[in-house]
């Protein structure tokens, strides 16, 4: 089997020198090939490519901008191997990744999956934060940090592997951003295709981003689900409503406070409490546990305002996706 790692990358070349740093450790002694797709980039990495070109099999491609999903379709287009790994220009991969992929792919194949993301000591504060309050369990339930407890995972496109066969099938991702990963294991799994994760095969995922970017980001994950709902309702679930309920609830908190009733409000402090005392102890640090509150408010808040205002377009006033929010789908 040979592997095609698909990176595609807009405006971070220092993002891309770090990727390809990693992989250049990798202990894996197997060949494979590493495709960069630059997606319209003012600041190209070019050059970045060719500095690893005597250590790395390395593709370099330029195209006009179309966006992340289009960008990885045209990258897996032009690869030549059997099963295609895709990465954010933003992650750090272990030496092990690959062996471990291999690993889990002889155990038990199948045509789409996908790994965890971690943080690394080196890591800012703010990013060891923001990867708390996207991977933990009290927050994601640990959908992307490693947990196993649900039925059918959906892999995320900053560390997912594909099928040629799946991707020739499903032809690859939509133009939806962000969305466009769940979006594509739905149609994997409608057309019979299976997708799993590997718990082993983790990546450091940097994120380069303040809170200002993070904020924006979370609240079009929220306007993007009930876009997702409204396509396959199959596939919907009630946890996808409870960062919606977390906000309404905390307004209905300090109503309550007008009728001296400080029940409710005392249940977001302990739960904030907990919080801040796992991430405190996960992370050895007090200032990261303090920074953690921060992240999952902003998360919860963005998500839930997105969710909240996506299904009142999308479900109640049944408003097309593409203009009720244009800024979610690239033209391709």
């Amino acid at each position: 089997m040979l592997f095609s790692l698909i990176i595609p990358v807009y405006n971070r070349p220092d993002e891309v020198d770090e990727l390809l740093e990693s992989l250049s450790q990798s202990n894996y002694n197997e060949i494979f090939e590493i495709v960069i797709v630059e997606d319209g980039s003012t600041l190209r990495c070019q050059d970045v490519a060719q500095k690893y070109g005597n250590k790395l099999d390395i593709s370099y491609y330029y195209k006009e901008n179309s966006g992340p999903g289009d960008s990885r379709n045209y990258g897996m287009k032009k690869a030549r191997g059997d099963y295609f790994i895709i990465f954010d220009s933003d992650c750090i991969i272990p030496k092990q990744y690959l062996d471990e992929v291999e690993k889990a792919l002889k155990q038990n194949y199948v045509d789409c999956f996908g790994g965890p993301d971690k943080a690394l000591d080196s890591f800012s504060d703010i990013q060891k934060a923001i990867n708390f309050a996207m991977t933990s369990f009290l927050t994601t339930g640990g959908i992307r940090g490693g947990s196993e407890k649900i039925d059918k995972f959906q892999p995320r496109s900053f560390n997912m592997g594909l099928s040629r066969k799946a991707f020739e099938a499903s032809q690859g991702f939509g133009n939806i951003h962000p969305g466009e990963d769940p979006d594509l294991s739905i149609r994997l799994w409608n057309l019979g295709f299976e997708t799993k994760l590997f718990p082993n095969a983790f990546v450091y995922h940097k994120r380069r981003i303040d809170w200002d970017k993070f904020s924006v980001q979370v609240n079009k994950f929220g306007k993007a689900r009930p876009i997702l709902n409204s396509w396959y309702p199959k596939y919907n679930k009630i946890t996808f409503f409870f960062p919606t309920v977390f906000l309404i609830g905390f307004v209905v908190a300090l109503l309550a406070l007008v009728f001296n009733n400080d029940l409710l409000l005392k249940m977001y402090f302990m739960y904030f409490l907990v919080l801040f005392l796992v991430s405190t102890y996960q992370n050895k640090s007090l200032k990261i546990g303090y920074l953690s509150l921060i992240a999952v408010w902003k998360q919860f808040f963005g998500y839930g305002l997105g969710f909240m205002e996506s299904f009142i377009k999308i479900i109640i006033l049944k408003q097309k996706p593409q203009k009720a929010f244009p800024e979610l789908f690239f033209k391709v």
